[in-house]
């Protein structure tokens, strides 16, 4: 069974591990850098990005988390996730991960108050024809990808779900609905990971 590390330090952790429970994978609880040794994948939950990183920061995470990433773990980010995977933040200066090669504006579809949901089509996911329906909640989006990244889903004219390589990362919730299979999505990009790695 795949062991897939939930950030836990802020936010909606807690509907990470309920919809990894019900992928049949075990999720787990990281909040210091002991937490990142023997899990698959990592998932960064949506909630206050800058609180998150600082978080991060004072829990000696970021550069245990950037050694593991650079040997190939996996990464899924949600909202506030998507914002620190970024390469660059509009208006400061580089991401703090940095891991995909996408410009994220932070807070992009408004305040709270301007929370929405929207029926979406992810290229890739189990019967991709059928809508995913997002929940979007001071939403960040992606301006533009370069590189290596790939976008996998759009509101109207946004960016919101981008891939690269092994880190998959939205603007929305999958979490907060009972659709599976963005989950479903990212833990067959960690299981494909590890074959290419055991069969050498």
């Amino acid at each position: 069974m795949l062991r897939i590390g939930v950030l836990a330090l802020q936010g909606d952790f807690r509907e990470h591990l309920i919809m990894l429970e019900k992928c049949d994978a075990r999720g787990v609880e990281v909040k210091s850098p002991a937490g990142l040794h023997d899990i698959d994948g990592l998932i960064i939950p949506g909630g206050e990005s800058t609180t998150i990183g600082k978080l991060m920061g004072l829990y000696g995470l970021i550069e245990p988390l950037k050694e593991r990433i650079s040997n190939g773990l996996a990464l899924f980010g949600t909202c506030a996730g998507l914002v620190l995977m970024g390469s660059e933040v509009v208006g400061e200066e580089r991401g703090l991960l940095g891991v995909m090669d996408m410009v994220v504006k932070r807070n992009a579809f408004g305040r709270q108050v301007d929370s929405f949901e929207a029926d979406l089509r992810v290229r890739g996911i189990e019967g991709e024809e059928q809508p995913f329906h997002a929940v979007f909640i001071r939403a960040p989006w992606v301006q533009y990808v370069d590189g290596n990244a790939e976008v996998l889903a759009k509101a109207g004219e946004n960016n919101v779900m981008v891939k690269q390589g092994r880190h998959i990362a939205c603007s929305f919730h999958p979490e907060l609905t009972e659709d599976i299979r963005i989950h479903k999505y990212f833990l067959d990009l960690v299981r494909e990971d590890d074959e290419r790695v055991e069969g050498g």
